[in-house]
């Protein structure tokens, strides 16, 4: 693909209705933020746009719990979420809200154009009603069983869960939030996305790339998570999609006779992207629509993997049929954070709220950024300990970046009064410094255009890491007194590499980056400039040395802990470790019985269920043979198939062959049992590449 002429970056739009948590952090705000700031560094055109969601039936639910009006829980949050944004780095060029009258215009103006296209069918339909509340029940005020996962607190549009987008008529055992009563069926008018009549094109541009016969996309790019619940969606078919509600808080659907009707907060929220960047290019006396309709702007949406279908197939239709509008050329999406053992749950309040983090510790923002990029969940689920955070400072923070730019900035001002030394010929050594340094920079720059901001974290760690490395080897403290123009040229070296530093870090730990510079004296400049050898001359003045982080101790941890558990119902605590191994050991066997075992690391490409056996799933796992695998596993009862799409297993890769239900399974998935009963799967710590022994 050609390199575009500029990014237009969208993260989720946040509800209104609470405040933000880190699992929202990570799950689509820090990487996108890394993302934008990496792509400025290297002088790329970037839009960065986000804002609330301040419609939908969430809002009106938290209004109504709170004995308050749905204005009033958006003007509360709306300011609160903008404000922690800000506070921790996320520098957005607008942060709007749907709430907007510009939103309005702009949502009812598209939604004009689909129905003067034809695009929408209207139609009557039997739609829940509660009877006590006097009112048509939207999606979010339904709840009942599961018809995928049993989960008996299933919203009427999605399962929360297992992830399972729903309709309100499949959930068993319907039950409206309003009342709690059982909701009775009634007839409505709504108007209906037609979304089977995609389902051509839409399969070709997932899976080839391939729009209006032009390349689009390169699919290869995009996670194998995305592409996996794209194509459960695909496979079942599209189904038309009711794109108006009846709801009174909303963008009011603007045909006559629709009153009491709102915009579908799917058709209304993505809007909200383009009625973003609309106030951003009218407060910024700039043209909006070359972000959204011109052919060499890329679209990359962050989100979370819950938004994923809405962002890949039903946001882009829309685009599409309204014409005009680029669609997105990936859609990095990130799977969940759990936080010590649990989900996060908001209800529960079994998280750790971003606002409260930054009041209980100030400027301490890139900790945390820091903690949190190194488990970001890019390919699976992964977790936040508190215990985790105080390491990877101590550990991490303290002793590579801040002892690298400690020593060398105390050894400047001791040996020549603040001032930078002649660094003099280049030897070996140097040069393998600088080889080491640029090669971090740009493995850096790769794995961030690949969305693998893990991996770039670490090869910018690596700078440091380098940097350290340099200082003990040739030891600087001890050489002035033998050769002081070595020594000089030791440290002189050694400054720029912190001044490199200062720029690999900046997407990642943005204060950071600000306050080396500060010590540095020296100004925030374009990528290639960042990297040079020579940044810092000889008898640059530099600033006073100061430590960059400071140690956490348990006593510090220790209150976050208890404050996590404390504030949780009793259900939510973590359950006491089992006294005693309930299952008997087996009987011994040799070590060359053991060898025979080829157990393998595999990744899960598709997941579906094995008609007419409650607990058996059909995988196809992927082991970096020339043909996937397809094994049979029962945990049917413990995951959906959505659920499982990029996960990493073990595999008993030599098992015989055997047939069951009528499906060859060629494996077995090493699995194993939770103090709760529940079956969870025996993987790799880090992602590991398919096909890799287990041994």
């Amino acid at each position: 693909m050609k390199e575009p002429a500029r990014h237009t970056v969208t993260a989720a739009l946040p509800y209104a209705n609470g405040p933000l948590h880190i699992g929202h952090i990570a799950g689509a705000y820090l990487p996108a933020d890394i993302y934008v700031r990496n792509l400025r560094q290297r002088g790329k055109e970037v839009l960065f746009v986000c804002g609330s969601d301040e419609h939908g039936a969430a809002i009106t639910m938290k209004a109504m719990k709170e004995g308050t009006t749905p204005r009033a829980i958006v003007d509360k949050y709306h300011a609160l979420m903008g404000q922690a944004f800000q506070d921790f780095g996320i520098r957005f060029d607008i942060y709007h809200r749907t709430s907007s009258e510009l939103h309005k215009r702009t949502s009812q103006d598209f939604f004009l154009k689909l129905h003067e296209q034809g695009a929408f069918a209207q139609q009557e339909e039997q739609q829940y009603y509660d009877v006590d509340a006097k009112q048509f029940l939207a999606d979010r005020y339904i709840m009942g069983t599961c018809p995928t996962c049993g989960n008996t607190d299933a919203y009427g549009d999605q399962c929360e869960k297992c992830g399972s987008a729903l309709s309100p008529k499949d959930l068993i055992d319907p039950r409206s939030t309003l009342s709690g009563a059982k909701p009775v069926l009634r007839a409505t008018t709504h108007w209906y996305l037609p979304m089977e009549r995609s389902q051509k094109w839409m399969e070709e541009w997932i899976n080839t790339g391939m729009l209006d016969g032009l390349p689009h996309h390169d699919p290869k790019e995009w996670k194998a998570s995305v592409l996996g619940q794209c194509n459960s969606w695909l496979k079942d078919g599209l189904r038309p999609r009711a794109m108006t509600r009846d709801l009174d808080w909303g963008v009011p659907v603007p045909l006559p006779g629709a009153g009491g009707k709102a915009l579908y907060v799917w058709l209304d929220a993505p809007i909200g992207y383009i009625s973003a960047t609309k106030q951003w290019a009218m407060d910024n006396t700039a043209e909006w629509e070359k972000w959204w309709k011109s052919d060499d702007s890329r679209l990359v949406h962050f989100i979370g993997k819950d938004n994923i279908v809405f962002h890949c197939i039903i946001f882009p239709i829309l685009l599409k049929l309204h014409g005009g509008y680029v669609l997105p050329q990936n859609v990095p999406a990130n799977e969940f954070l759990n936080l010590e053992g649990r989900k996060i749950s908001t209800s529960r309040n079994w998280a750790v709220w971003l606002h409260e983090y930054i009041e209980r510790w100030p400027h301490r923002q890139d900790e945390l950024r820091y903690a949190l990029a190194t488990i970001l969940p890019e390919q699976k689920d992964s977790e936040f300990t508190w215990k985790d955070f105080q390491d990877k400072n101590n550990n991490e923070l303290v002793s590579i970046i801040g002892n690298f730019v400690q020593r060398v900035m105390v050894l400047c001002h001791k040996f020549y009064g603040g001032k930078a030394p002649e660094a003099g010929a280049s030897t070996p050594d140097d040069l393998a410094l600088w080889g080491a340094v640029h090669g971090s920079a740009e493995e850096m720059t790769r794995a961030v255009d690949a969305f693998r901001f893990r991996d770039a974290l670490q090869t910018a760690m690596n700078v440091a890491r380098a940097g350290n490395k340099y200082l003990s080897d040739h030891e600087p403290w001890k050489l002035e007194k033998t050769d002081p123009d070595r020594t000089r040229a030791i440290l002189g070296n050694s400054l720029n590499v912190a001044a490199v530093l200062s720029a690999v870090l900046e997407p990642f730990l943005p204060f950071t980056a600000e306050r080396l510079r500060r010590m540095l004296r020296i100004d925030a400049t374009p990528w290639e400039s960042a990297l040079r050898a020579d940044r810092i001359q000889p008898g640059h003045v530099l600033g006073q040395a100061e430590h960059l982080f400071k140690p956490i101790t348990d006593a510090e941890i220790q209150p976050e802990i208890d404050r996590l558990h404390a504030n949780a119902p009793v259900e939510t605590q973590p359950p006491t470790a089992p006294t005693s191994n309930p299952q008997p050991s087996k009987p011994v066997i040799t070590f060359d019985d053991f060898t025979k075992l080829d157990l393998r690391v595999g990744t899960i490409t598709a997941a579906e269920r094995v008609p007419k056996a409650d607990k058996l799933l059909k995988l196809t796992v992927d082991l970096g043979e020339a043909q996937p695998r397809t094994v049979v596993s029962g945990i049917a009862q413990h995951y959906a198939p959505e659920q499982l799409l990029g996960q990493q297993v073990v595999l008993v890769a030599n098992l015989e062959p055997r047939k069951m239900r009528g499906v060859e399974s060629q494996g077995m998935v090493l699995m194993a049992e939770d103090a709760n009963g529940k079956l969870v799967f025996v993987q790799p710590k880090d992602v590991m590449v398919a096909g890799a022994d287990v041994r």
